[in-house]
């Protein structure tokens, strides 16, 4: 495993960060053991990062993570890196955004207790929220910071102007934005802001949502509780298409010994300004295939050719909090 400085901060994490968006239930019910044992089996790699959410089943992921982590939690906390993320919240069955002071605040609190932890390494607004002032936010959290129930503060799946506006309050200190082959609009902008103003980056959903995992078919289809299942991405004509460019990629992959989600998490950390790429498992196994990639250094004679065989591609993006 390869380690790294986290943009500015004192934070030294794995390049491979483990995620828990499927503990939480958007793809399904969840076997809560077997995401245990993976998250074990993620320390044996050497992975030290660890990210979940306040939105992840609200207490589930967190509240499993924490459990399986407890021996570090409890006698080498330093040993660990835990990110959260809060500001979302339900109202019936509806999920929406709420960035509000108190809600951060009751977020915080929640996720502290959750996890069984003191404090969070790194606590991020999970997404913009247009009815409060980006401002309002980044004061509450650099509160908490200063309380100490916080380390460092982030945001997710925010563009530069929103993390401008809230760097007029607090420095920030890391992003979390969507990124994969098949998803790159962060590069034009985005990136480009946090290299110059020391943001650390951590992407998400580096295999596309399953797309770039190589199992998926023409015949694939997902359960009802599944959001791909409801998704234009994941069926028809872009479905087949982008399904053509992954066994392009598989064949690529192959021939120089590499898994296709190797190449895939390796493709986004091979942009300078990504300092980590999450992954998800649900079993052991997954964490095995995936950690590898952070030992990959391609090529710029290979990332051309990459780029070459995505030419064509149907762009894929993820849900929104409204569109789970």
């Amino acid at each position: 495993m390869r380690y790294t400085r986290f943009g500015r901060t004192n934070l030294n994490v794995s390049r491979i960060a483990f995620g828990t968006w499927q503990a939480g239930g958007d793809w399904g019910a969840p076997q809560k053991e077997e995401i245990k044992s993976a998250i074990r089996r993620a320390l044996d790699l050497g992975v030290n990062f660890f990210d979940t959410a306040q939105a992840y089943g609200f207490g589930e992921a967190e509240r499993l993570l924490g459990e399986a982590l407890a021996p570090e939690l409890k006698s080498r906390r330093d040993e660990v890196v835990l990110a959260t993320k809060g500001g979302l919240r339900m109202e019936g069955d509806a999920l929406l955004r709420d960035a509000s002071p108190g809600w951060l605040r009751k977020g915080v609190e929640d996720s502290l207790r959750f996890l069984g932890t003191d404090y969070v390494d790194l606590y991020q607004l999970h997404w913009p929220d247009p009815d409060v002032p980006v401002e309002e936010s980044a004061g509450a959290l650099d509160e908490m910071v200063r309380e100490g129930k916080i380390r460092y503060v982030g945001v997710s799946n925010f563009d530069e102007e929103q993390m401008a506006a809230f760097e007029k309050v607090r420095k920030l200190d890391a992003l979390q934005p969507p990124y994969h082959l098949f998803r790159r609009e962060i590069e034009e902008r985005i990136l480009p802001y946090c290299a110059g103003h020391g943001i650390g980056v951590l992407v998400y959903g580096p295999l596309a949502h399953g797309l770039l995992s190589g199992r998926m078919t023409k015949q694939t289809r997902f359960p009802e509780d599944d959001w791909r299942s409801k998704s234009p991405m994941f069926q028809g004509e872009a479905f087949e298409k982008n399904l053509e460019k992954v066994e392009e990629l598989k064949r690529f992959a192959g021939e120089r010994g590499y898994t296709l989600p190797q190449l895939a998490v390796a493709w986004t950390l091979a942009n300078p300004a990504v300092d980590a790429a999450i992954v998800g498992a649900r079993r052991p196994d997954h964490i095995e295939g995936t950690a590898p990639a952070a030992e990959i250094d391609l090529s710029e004679e290979e990332l051309r050719e990459i780029d070459e065989i995505m030419r064509g591609a149907v762009p894929v993006g993820g849900p929104a909090p409204e569109g789970m």
